[in-house]
């Protein structure tokens, strides 16, 4: 009885040691389970034109469900009646997290200050100016002014956010 109990004191110590040994498989930790995020660096979609297979090849993890929940509140007239619709469907960290692939049009004469800010470099005070400077008489006067806040690049994205009805 003294062997057996030996042989299992010793295959115990050695599992014990050639676990403490072995390389350790990293796991996630609880505040880690989300799947990576990674910074999207393509041209954003419009929320009024952009069809349903557009927004299922660029959104990671988009299924049809929030397709047809994207869709049903055309035209979105301001980021935040995006983020009210949408909201109702997932947590507001999904929905900033779907603010990274689309945008919402902006009308230069009529956007408010939070769908200004879409513009890439543009901070509240900054589109409060631009607010205060209105009516633009065209697109051109908005963009000029625009100029004063932001970088050539960001310029050149900007343009891409307009209406077309400016």
């Amino acid at each position: 009885m003294k062997r057996i109990s030996t042989l299992i004191v010793v295959a115990l110590l050695s599992v014990l040691v050639l676990a403490a040994c072995a390389p350790t498989a990293s796991t996630p930790s609880s505040s880690n389970t989300s799947s990576t995020t990674v910074e999207f660096t393509g041209a954003k979609l419009n929320l009024n034109t952009v069809t349903g297979d557009e927004l299922l090849a660029t959104i990671p993890g988009f299924g049809n469900r929030m397709v047809r929940e994207f869709q049903e509140y055309r035209p979105y007239i301001s980021i935040q009646q995006f983020r009210k619709e949408i909201g109702k469907y997932v947590d507001d960290a999904q929905v900033a997290e779907y603010e990274k692939y689309v945008y919402v049009p902006i009308a230069i004469n009529d956007s408010d200050s939070a769908t200004l800010q879409q513009i890439p470099g543009l901070d509240a005070a900054e589109s409060e100016t631009l607010i205060a400077g209105r009516p633009y008489a065209s697109s051109e006067a908005f963009l000029t002014k625009l100029t004063d806040f932001i970088s050539a690049a960001e310029l050149e994205t900007a343009k891409t956010y307009l209406d077309g009805n400016s």
